[in-house]
């Protein structure tokens, strides 16, 4: 089951990447996005990190890294103690 929720996932972020001036086009631009990403294309930027973020999530979920990741990044904030 796993795998197809992985694959759902990848699936919606590369559709954010892939139509990112659609999403522009009926979402509006960002304003901080634009201010910090770039002059006229950060908010399209700023679509396309948010799409491949949920690509390499899906896939870190289908092959069932997901849980190992989540281990790691919260082990590093005072996991557990001695």
């Amino acid at each position: 089951m796993h795998i197809i929720i992985g694959l759902l996932i990848a699936t919606a972020g590369f559709m954010v990447v892939w139509k990112s001036e659609w999403l522009l086009r009926n979402l509006g631009r960002i304003g901080w996005a634009e201010e910090h990403l770039g002059l006229e294309g950060g908010t399209r930027l700023f679509y396309k990190f948010i799409g491949i973020c949920f690509m390499f999530l899906g896939i870190f979920v289908a092959v069932g890294l997901w849980t190992d990741i989540l281990t790691a990044i919260f082990g590093l904030f005072g996991g557990r103690k001695p």
